[in-house]
């Protein structure tokens, strides 16, 4: 098997491609995504066929995901029994490409489709590192998705002698972004696209809009300025989790990005007068003019990125007729949070998977 532009692969026949499987044959790394789905999810199993894992030339090394230290790593799944279907994803947050394993990989595999996922080239609270002008490493994120995709086709063309005659682009958080960035400039890839709580990165909105607001409204005990932000103010028992783990962090390393000369406090970033941040921004920017249809879900009770970000961009994609919206009452960023706040939280994944499986 030839990955094309793969500067390494290597390819394993296993019997089981889920990560019942693959957990214990090494073919996947459960860091990657420890919280990304609640205990409740069913579980797949049995789905033989065949595993490639490896990556494309990169010059940076934030992902030490099989012994390589080498970013730009993918892995692509190949089942025997496969429903004629390729599904291409990104990584969510900062995390790497086996980050969907249990939220997206596990249940299309189980349906027949193909999987392949990259980790955007760029990993870990350091993501930044590479970047030589502000925006460069969420560039970059776009630029392999668009590899990723090109590849995964021909590569599923040569494994099963036909190409696939359906590519969802599907993804959460982040990786949600990926597939709105893809429909909007490279709707000729996919078939359709289905994402979660993707991040709105737009001139006008974007998460500079919403934290440090929270964060500010956090620290001065002020629940107007979280609500102000966008968020529910039926999520408050959630916001000193997010403030503690997410808020200032997710801040500070997004500033680190896009606005690197920027030397205040998280709480007292004003987006409205970081002009670097707008220029940054305006490289990689969703318009919502896509190409082909997408279906987009979000939970109100989002703690990281507010619904009435997803709100928006459902009014930008408005005009194309090709965007269906999903609002979900009670729905948060984290699935794994459901564990916690069973009789608060309504698990997210569910639904992205049976969007994914049912064309909306």
């Amino acid at each position: 098997m030839i990955v094309p532009g793969a500067e390494r692969e290597e390819s394993a026949r296993l019997d089981d491609l889920t990560t019942t499987g693959t957990v214990a044959s090494g073919h996947t790394n459960p860091a990657d995504y420890v919280g990304t789905t609640h205990a409740g999810l069913p579980v797949r199993s049995g789905v033989p066929g065949v595993q490639i894992d490896g990556y494309f030339p990169s010059d940076s090394h934030t992902n030490a995901n099989n012994g390589w230290d080498h970013d730009a790593q993918f892995v692509i799944r190949l089942p025997e029994r496969w429903n004629g279907g390729l599904v291409v994803t990104g990584a969510p947050g900062v995390r790497a490409q086996y980050s969907n394993d249990p939220a997206i990989s596990d249940y299309v595999l189980s349906l027949g489709y193909a999987y392949a996922a990259t980790d955007k080239g760029n990993t870990g609270l350091e993501f930044y590192a590479g970047s030589r002008e502000p925006g460069d490493a969420i560039v970059e994120w776009n630029t392999r998705m668009t590899e990723l995709a090109v590849a995964a086709r021909e590569t599923v063309a040569q494994h099963y002698g036909q190409p696939a005659d359906e590519v969802v682009a599907a993804g959460v958080s982040n990786g949600g972004y990926l597939v709105r960035w893809q429909l909007e400039n490279h709707p000729e890839l996919y078939t359709r696209g289905v994402e979660l709580e993707g991040t709105l990165w737009n001139a006008d909105l974007n998460p500079f809009s919403a934290l440090p607001s929270a964060i500010r409204g956090y620290e001065q005990q002020s629940p107007e300025l979280i609500t102000a932000a966008g968020f529910d103010p039926g999520s408050d028992f959630l916001w000193e989790y997010h403030f503690t783990v997410y808020w200032t962090l997710t801040q500070r390393i997004y500033t680190r990005e896009l606005d690197p000369s920027y030397q205040g406090s998280e709480a007292s970033y004003d987006y409205s007068q970081r002009p670097e941040a707008h220029e940054a921004i305006r490289r990689f920017g969703l318009t919502g003019n896509i190409g082909k249809p997408l279906h987009s879900i979000h939970g109100t009770y989002d703690c990281l990125l507010p619904i009435t970000q997803s709100d928006r961009y459902a009014e930008l994609a408005r005009p194309t007729g090709l965007h269906t919206y999903q609002r979900v009452e009670a729905g948060n960023h984290l699935d794994g949070l459901v564990d916690a706040h069973p009789d608060r939280l309504v698990p997210l994944v569910p639904l992205l998977q049976a969007a994914i499986r049912t064309p909306s």
